[in-house]
């Protein structure tokens, strides 16, 4: 009979174990195990390193430097070196090489005929043509007058950057040479967590060990020094189809760091990517004539963008984090005993009965004795323990308790 509700408030369960010869449920036992150690050792240990603490937001710091010389015949003949191809950053980490130019040369503020690629700035009269209002997508603000641009049309008079803009594109880029300059990138990283820093490039004593080496994975991993032509081939593309309307690159500087091994096997790694099939921006350099004057050269660039962006992480071997990776690895090892529980006492045909075997009530004697109750003992079937104990039944009826030796699941 049930017990008062203080009495079932202070009954204790303790664990029972049986040992069965089910072969299927075994079976699962084990395969459930080695998954439960596979994942300890191969995806904890090996793979994420779970026995690691780790870093993964570095301090890092990027110097980029551009060397080489290109000659081009428009605006003028001059030869273009870094200096005049290489552009200031436009954000953080960034870097823009000019490959092709449009260049329209002493513009000053005045009145001319707009340009008649501009679909607003069309007319065939002075209406088509209201006074003070910008030319949508134009370079100023019209007169109110149409007037001649060449012998087959006519376009707004306007007031602004005289002549108007050259649009005429090169058919091919006028500084393909860019392809052979080299581009210098120097990252320094510094996990705070471990203060260790790491820097990209060879120590070296030697002056112009940069001055002469290129990069390259395999044997030259630590000269930083990439060919322009040679990241934009690892990026998937062709210099020149680049390089006549632009583009935008990405590079990656990857650091993963094994503090567990020694520094100088922290090496970077590269990768690049195309972000965009164009890019181009404009610029203007001002000057005074000779009447005082304001002139201005305006130049329409088209060139490679290079993104350089920096990401890290270093892991060095730490109690804490391997304690908390053997112990979910060890309640893998627990779930497993509880699927095959759950299998055995809800799935197995056998259900019901090891459901009377897997739960007995032990109860108090009128002799003070405690009293066993087991049903259905089956010695063929399977054989009922408790804890560190082994329970055995005489002919008298007497209860003897042994030590428990279990060598084996199968014995």
């Amino acid at each position: 009979m049930p017990g008062s509700p203080c009495g079932l408030l202070l009954d204790y369960k303790t664990a029972k174990f049986s040992l069965t010869r089910n072969r299927r449920v075994g079976l699962l036992h084990r395969l459930l195990q080695l998954s439960a150690l596979g994942y300890l050792l191969g995806w904890v240990l090996l793979l994420r390193k779970g026995y690691q603490e780790r870093d993964a937001a570095p301090r890092v710091a990027v110097v980029t430097k551009v060397k080489g010389a290109a000659p081009a015949g428009a605006a003028g003949r001059r030869l273009w070196d870094a200096a005049d191809l290489t552009w200031p950053p436009q954000g953080e980490n960034v870097l823009f090489l000019v490959t092709n130019f449009i260049a329209t040369a002493q513009q000053a503020q005045g009145t001319c005929p707009e340009s008649p690629s501009v679909l607003d700035a069309m007319c065939t009269e002075d209406a088509d043509c209201p006074m003070g209002n910008p030319v949508v997508h134009g370079n100023g603000i019209k007169t109110g007058k149409c007037v001649i641009f060449n012998a087959t049309r006519s376009t707004c008079e306007i007031y602004g950057w005289c002549p108007v803009e050259n649009s005429t594109l090169p058919r091919k880029p006028l500084l393909a040479e860019a392809e052979n300059f080299t581009l210098f990138i120097k990252n320094t990283v510094h996990f705070t967590k471990f203060n260790f820093s790491k820097c990209n490039t060879l120590q070296t004593s030697d002056p112009s060990y940069f001055k002469s080496c290129t990069y390259d994975p395999v044997f030259n991993p630590s000269c930083p020094v990439f060919r322009v032509r040679n990241m934009v081939e690892a990026a998937g593309e062709h210099f020149g189809d680049l390089a006549l309307l632009g583009g935008s690159i990405g590079v990656l500087i990857k650091w993963d760091c094994n503090l567990d091994h020694p520094a100088a096997q922290c090496q970077p790694q590269y990768f690049f990517s195309l972000q965009d099939t164009r890019y181009n921006f404009r610029t203007a350099s001002y000057y005074w004539g000779s009447q005082r004057q304001l002139y201005r050269n305006l130049l329409k660039l088209y060139g490679l963008r290079f993104d350089i962006s920096v990401h890290g992480q270093a892991g060095k071997f730490s109690i804490i984090p391997t304690a908390v990776s053997f112990g979910t690895s060890i309640a893998f090892f627990g779930a497993a005993t509880v699927v095959c529980d759950l299998v055995l006492l809800y799935l197995d045909a056998k259900a019901d009965l090891y459901w009377k075997e897997k739960f007995e009530e032990v109860r108090v004697g009128p002799h003070g004795r405690e009293k066993v109750g087991v049903k259905g003992f089956g010695v063929n079937n399977f054989m009922i323990f408790c804890p560190l104990v082994k329970t055995q039944f005489t002919r008298s009826g007497k209860i003897l308790v042994e030590q428990l030796l279990v060598s084996s699941f199968w014995a």
